[in-house]
């Protein structure tokens, strides 16, 4: 697969070398170190390095003898060189390379505009310092010249941002300093220092983020708001004391490249069609499960975003906000003030909405009161810790709430997870074994073919050797029928109702994960992975 794939790169790649003898253009094999002008008389240079030159398969690389030179792997793109042409106010001069070339070439613009962006980067005097050199600045001085630290941890902000991380962590431990970047979940070390820059490059982070430099006994949380290549960025910053000193784990949330289309987050299209209908009902309670991290807040948003009208009235209760939503009223939950999920929904009831949304059900007066809300016409959606669909009917039974309320208000549950994408680019086509197609569950399902992808072993600089780039959901839906409502009076175990809903189409987690195995959209071993756990609980009941 990868030969054939390889094949018709080349073979694409010389009809564009083609086109380009065709059309009197120069061909570059190689785009060299693209170093645009970024004064502009008309125009954004954030957008045009960004999703116009993505779109339009086109970069200007260099400013020569009063004319632009542009690189694209479109010529006959005629508009998008026009409007180039039109805002640098200048002739252009156009030469042709591969697909390939030009989004390395983006990618490299959109580096140095992060970095950029920092004004202490600004300050080093180093203009052609990549932002992994600029990991290595040498923080020994810092006693004498707090600068290096902010270059230093501005650095390490604008790399997680490029790498996609969606966390930073900042670790002490006896003798080092440890610098981790969660990545599509998963951790790698990205840099060491010496433990006695620790303090300063805490501190630095804690003036940042607003919190107290001088209190380091007790745990904090602050934000930190930035822009990065034009891109809003929330950065939500915790800080422990540990052995060692105060641990620092900032979560990045990149807010412009969220996706909130319900369509987009990898719900398989007969889960999608029910979950579009159950959304849409007057009222009712839908819950979604799982563990912390895998997606459950985006997916709620999204089901929100799905049905936004000005015809709704639509009000949240969260803790913290992760993303505002345009016509959706907000509230944030502080503890503080006694401003909890219960007062806060408690208090949304007396705004006439038709649809509420609730970070979190923790307690029974939350749930009593969301269950009641629902009863009286209202439409709730709200998320619960358990490991899959079935057993958010028991977990509210046993948080006290009559089997009777639970049945006549529940609507269905949809347990998640998050599972990493097979980068396209070096993923290999295999067979899959006897034991992977049993541990998958499909050792009963009629299978068309027994083809699968999963990482290659080929060098790849798209995923950067992880094989994976992203990460997307597994569902399994759990809708409250007839049956189900009848296992619930009698207060049976989740077991008994994965069982019975099971018997009338339910495909749990693992089924679902393994249909998209089978697309080459994830691995084998990513979805048993990720619901192992799943596995292991209905193994025991």
């Amino acid at each position: 697969m990868t030969e054939e794939r390889e094949n018709g790169e080349e073979e694409g790649h010389l009809a564009l070398q083609q086109l380009a003898e065709t059309l009197g253009l120069e061909w570059r094999e190689r785009i060299e170190d693209p170093d645009p002008p970024e004064h502009l008389v008309v125009g954004d240079f954030d957008r045009i390095v960004g999703s116009w030159a993505r779109q339009h398969e086109v970069i200007p690389i260099a400013a020569e003898n009063g004319h632009i030179v542009v690189a694209t792997s479109a010529p006959k793109n005629s508009e998008a060189l026009s409007q180039l042409s039109i805002c640098y106010g200048k002739p252009i001069e156009i030469v042709v390379s591969s697909p390939e070339e030009i989004t390395k070439a983006i990618n490299a613009m959109r580096t140095r505009l992060m970095r950029g962006k920092s004004s202490d980067l600004e300050d080093d005097g180093e203009a052609d310092e990549s932002l992994d050199a600029a990991l290595k600045i040498d923080v020994t001085d810092a006693e004498d010249d707090d600068a290096p630290i902010m270059r230093y941890v501005n650095a390490i902000i604008f790399k997680a941002s490029s790498e996609r991380a969606s966390d930073v962590h900042i670790e002490p431990y006896e003798e080092v300093l440890k610098i981790r970047f969660r990545i599509d979940g998963v951790l790698y070390d990205v840099d060491t220092q010496d433990d006695s820059h620790h303090a300063a490059i805490i501190s630095r982070v804690k003036v940042m983020a607003g919190l107290n430099i001088a209190e380091k006994r007790l745990p904090q949380d602050g934000r930190i708001g930035l822009k990065i290549a034009g891109n809003d960025v929330d950065i939500r910053v915790s800080t422990v004391p540990t052995q060692f000193g105060e641990r620092v784990v900032m979560r990045l949330l990149d807010k412009s490249g969220t996706v909130l289309d319900i369509s987009q987050v990898g719900i398989r299209q007969n889960n999608l069609d029910a979950l579009n209908r159950l959304i849409r009902k007057p009222n009712g309670i839908f819950l979604l499960t799982g563990p912390t991290g895998s997606g459950k807040t985006t997916t709620l948003y999204s089901c929100l975003t799905a049905i936004n009208t000005p015809a709704l009235n639509i009000l949240t209760v969260e803790d913290p906000i992760e993303y505002q939503v345009d016509g959706v009223g907000q509230m944030q939950v502080n503890p503080k003030i006694d401003f909890t999920f219960a007062s806060g929904l408690r208090a949304i009831l007396r705004q006439d909405p038709d649809v509420v949304m609730l970070g979190e059900i923790r307690d029974v007066e939350t749930a009593e009161i969301a269950i009641q809300a629902s009863l009286t016409g209202h439409l709730v959606l709200s998320t619960l810790h358990t490991n899959d669909a079935p057993g958010a009917v028991t977990r509210l039974i046993d948080m006290g709430i009559e089997p009777f309320l639970v049945s006549s208000s529940l609507l269905a549950v949809m347990g998640q997870r998050l599972v990493r994408r097979l980068c396209p680019h070096c993923r290999e086509q295999y067979e899959l074994s006897p034991e992977e197609i049993y541990e998958l569950g499909l050792e009963a399902v009629q299978l068309p073919s027994r083809l699968a992808y999963r990482p290659g072993t080929a060098e790849c600089e798209a995923c950067q050797m992880t094989r994976y780039t992203g990460r997307t959901g597994i569902h399994e839906l759990l809708v409250i029928d007839e049956a189900v409502r009848s296992l619930i009076l009698q207060r049976v175990d989740s077991s008994s109702i994965r069982a019975a809903a099971m018997a009338n189409g339910f495909e749990p987690l693992r089924l679902d994960g393994a249909m998209k195995v089978l697309q080459g959209v994830t691995s084998a071993e990513e979805v048993i992975r990720a619901t192992h756990e799943e596995v292991s609980q209905s193994d025991i009941s």
